[in-house]
């Protein structure tokens, strides 16, 4: 693994659980875990790691969560994932062996194989463990992004 520039996040069930609470006015709420938050606030800029949203619903909450977070890069509403992370990636003059991702679902599929370095929450569907370099013993929501941003940043104080 080279020097990773950006880490790619899917949101429901990688930094959520996976359920989506839906009330008579649409979406009401999601459950982020902490750990996540503080691995993507504050081990990531020291690590010199962009982090990256992009996911395929649209939500109110996860924009107020990537603030808090201080995520400039959330694409939402996102239907052709790999398309947006080339986007990404050229903004960033990042190559895909640059780009850590993380995700659960076959909509990530494609963005795991085209990047240098992927990851699953434990509980991903086959397909993606199965194709992911690695995978996380927490599952999506429960701190499986904060398991994976520990593996980058061993894996980067090893290289040096």
């Amino acid at each position: 693994m080279g020097k990773i520039k950006l880490l790619v996040m899917d949101v429901d069930g990688t930094l959520t659980d996976g359920k989506v609470y839906m009330g008579p006015d649409g979406e009401v709420m999601k459950a982020f875990n902490v750990q996540d938050g503080y691995g993507i606030a504050n081990i990531l800029p020291k690590l010199g790691i962009v982090p990256v949203i992009i996911t395929g619903r649209e939500s109110k909450i996860v924009e107020q969560r990537a603030k808090e977070l201080n995520i400039t890069e959330l694409y939402q509403g996102v239907s052709d994932k790999l398309a947006q992370l080339k986007k990404v990636a050229e903004k960033h003059h990042a190559a895909p062996e640059e780009i850590a991702y993380v995700g659960d679902d076959l909509n990530d599929f494609g963005c795991m194989q085209w990047c240098g370095v992927s990851a699953c929450p434990a509980n991903a569907v086959l397909e993606v463990r199965t194709a992911a370099d690695f995978v996380c013993k927490q599952n999506g929501g429960f701190g499986a992004v904060r398991e994976y941003i520990d593996y980058l940043r061993t894996e980067k104080e090893i290289r040096n």
